[in-house]
């Protein structure tokens, strides 16, 4: 789709928080800002990096502006008693200012600031699949002979096709499926905490934030319970809202706040970032990077899994293989494998096209032979119409500079031979 609508040769107006298809789809951004339409040319990586201008601009001519309102009206205290023209001046200066109308402070948005608690050390193997085999009742197996290990340091994408396993995978980590054949061992301690596509199952919607943590967790003081809600974004007014009355993203941060709460050991995200904009994106993205627990990503947000991912599972071919290179090299492998984007799959923006130790070809030279000619016999005066063809090797212009240039015949009309040149101290000696 990505590739398609790239090259879609009429309007497109597209809702998205993929910074990935974003760059690689749009010319131009509108940006929704206090009610108004902002509009931006170039795609999303041009609009954060031309909008950081607008508002560094913005707030150096607020600056000014201030400074100087401050020192004119610095001045007319001091000088009005007197009368001054130059009191007076000012104050008019100062009038047509504010009626041309000051530039407004910017404001700068607050960084979400997410967190995920230290759930203290577990020594490995914490999670340990072996030789896993299962398939659901009258369907093809879904998986084979499966072996894999998650621990506490572990960073892990699990990418594929749809309806390859990857949330099927998930459910047989945290216990909610029994393999077929094999089996999986949990960690004694392992407290596992997950994320699902179908996270509005977990709430009760005709309750608020705040009496889902209270049933959730009844012995936690209350101020407790708002802290957790407000490291996730829910806070203030928010908190006492009826969940039904939420947006998508608002209920995900709910969900994503419950985790926090919990402690897990391991993070197991089902596409979370279904229902995030681009602000809560980043700040899950650091809380991740911050957790000393273990992670285990399903996503198609190729920039949440480039910021933390340190392994590419492929979920394909009822087997687990792990990827060599990163999220970039995979969807360019994809791509190719696709035949998408023309011969070689095409470049991307911002995408690393080539894999980490692979070397370019070098283009090749079509090596050009030299030319074999025969060694004339030069006469003074004739030269013999067929080389006799000997097996030496010369270069032409070796040829050339062996063979005596022929003379011009003469005729009526050819110009006289020039005089060569002779400087002038030398000519009365000739």
């Amino acid at each position: 789709m990505e590739d398609y609508l790239s090259k879609w040769k009429r309007i497109l107006l597209l809702v998205s928080h993929s910074q990935d298809f974003m760059n690689s789809v749009c010319s131009n951004m509108i940006h929704i800002h206090h009610k108004k339409l902002e509009y931006y040319n170039g795609n999303y990586d041009t609009f954060v990096k031309t909008r950081e201008d607008l508002l560094t601009n913005q707030m150096k001519q607020y600056k000014w502006e201030q400074e100087q309102i401050k020192s004119m009206k610095e001045y007319i205290a001091i000088n009005q008693s007197k009368n001054s023209k130059q009191a007076e001046s000012k104050r008019k200066v100062l009038a047509k200012m504010e009626q041309k109308g000051l530039t407004v402070k910017p404001e700068v948005e607050k960084m979400l600031n997410f967190q995920f608690s230290d759930p203290g050390q577990l020594p490995p193997p914490v999670l340990a699949f072996h030789n896993v085999k299962f398939g659901y009742p009258g369907c093809e197996p879904l998986y084979d002979s499966v072996n894999l290990g998650v621990d506490l340091d572990s960073r892990i994408a699990l990418v594929g096709p749809n309806g390859a396993g990857k949330t099927t995978l998930v459910k047989l980590m945290t216990g909610e499926l029994i393999p077929t054949n094999g089996d999986i061992r949990p960690h004694g301690h392992l407290k596992m905490g997950r994320f699902t596509q179908h996270f509005v199952d977990v709430l009760n919607l005709d309750q608020t934030p705040l009496e889902f943590f209270k049933d959730l967790y009844p012995s936690d003081p209350r101020a407790e319970q708002c802290k957790y809600l407000g490291r996730f974004g829910v806070s203030g007014k928010m908190q006492a809202r009826k969940m039904s009355e939420l947006s998508d993203g608002q209920k995900s941060r709910v969900v994503l706040a419950k985790l926090g709460r919990d402690v897990p050991h391991i993070l197991l995200l089902d596409e979370p970032t279904n229902h995030l904009d681009m602000e809560s994106i980043d700040a899950l993205a650091i809380a991740v990077n911050n957790f000393s627990g273990g992670l285990v990503l399903v996503s198609h947000d190729m920039r949440l899994i480039s910021q933390v991912a340190k392994e590419i599972w492929i979920c394909d071919n009822k087997c687990i293989t792990k990827y060599k290179g990163d999220i970039m090299n995979f969807k360019m492998d994809l791509r190719k494998a696709q035949g998408v984007g023309g011969d070689g799959g095409g470049k991307l923006k911002g995408d690393a096209s080539v894999k980490a130790g692979a070397k370019p070809a070098k283009p090749k030279v079509k090596k050009v032979s030299k030319l074999s000619v025969a060694k004339p016999l030069v006469s003074e005066t004739t030269i013999s119409e067929e080389p006799e063809v000997v097996k030496d090797a010369f270069d032409v212009e070796d040829v050339k500079e062996s063979l005596p240039s022929p003379e011009p015949a003469a005729t009526a009309d050819a110009a006289p031979p020039k005089s060569r040149y002779v400087p002038p101290h030398l000519r009365n000696k000739q």
